[in-house]
């Protein structure tokens, strides 16, 4: 049965994935509110096919703020990263650079909201990081960090990077750190059937010291690991 639900899903997600992915094409040329809901779709059109061809249930456990907060997330598996869209209303995702250099995918990812994290590019870059996510910010869409970096395995709890802290200190909002544990059931070729968790935990104010901000939010994302 796993398999034959593993199957159903791959030909329904990645085949209504092409379809998606050219309606997004089209869409590209208009305004972004507009563009929005064409990523919007796919990622519930995720959860649904994960629910009813996989058996994966989501279910989620603390408070989620509806005022701008920027929510730092455990990432386990691609699992998090396509059901952004639907766990939280339009985020603004800080990725990497090189992702938005990919033909189409980039500038898809720009048209949507995405800032791009420029390492090493100098106070240029920084400023126009902190002007996209301070303006999006404004508009009360959610921002969103995964501070460890990348993908890690289910029960690792590597440290944080450190341009967490830095975009903490000069953001000066408060954080909601989010534990996920998705990669036991998401985060291989035959998915497994049963619940994933998001947790949203205790919300943690703006202007804390260093240690203090990577130390409580390291053990928040964490919670989901045992």
């Amino acid at each position: 049965m796993i398999v034959l639900r593993n199957l159903a899903f791959y030909a329904a997600f990645y085949g209504g994935s092409v379809f998606i992915v050219l309606a997004a094409m089209l869409a590209l040329p208009l305004p972004a509110r507009y563009y929005r809901i064409v990523p919007d779709v796919w990622s519930r059109f995720h959860r649904v096919c994960a629910r009813y061809l996989l058996g994966i249930k989501v279910v989620t456990e603390g408070y989620r703020p509806d005022y701008p907060v920027l929510f730092a997330l455990k990432h386990e598996s691609f699992f998090e990263a396509i059901d952004l869209a639907t766990a939280l209303p339009r985020p603004v995702v800080f990725a990497k650079e090189e992702l938005f250099n990919i033909p189409f995918w980039g500038k898809a990812l720009r048209q949507y909201g995405g800032v791009p994290v420029a390492r090493g590019d100098g106070a240029k870059a920084l400023r126009f990081m902190l002007s996209e996510a301070k303006r999006q910010s404004a508009e009360g869409r959610p921002l969103i960090i995964f501070p460890e970096g990348t993908r890690v395995p289910h029960g690792t709890c590597p440290p944080l990077r450190s341009g967490f802290a830095g975009l903490y200190k000069l953001l000066r909002l408060p954080v909601v750190p989010v534990a996920v544990d998705t990669a036991p059931l998401y985060h291989r070729t035959w998915k497994l059937p049963g619940t994933i968790t998001v947790r949203f935990g205790e919300e943690i104010p703006p202007g804390l010291p260093r240690d203090e901000i990577e130390a409580r939010v390291h053990a928040a994302i964490n919670v989901l690991n045992g």
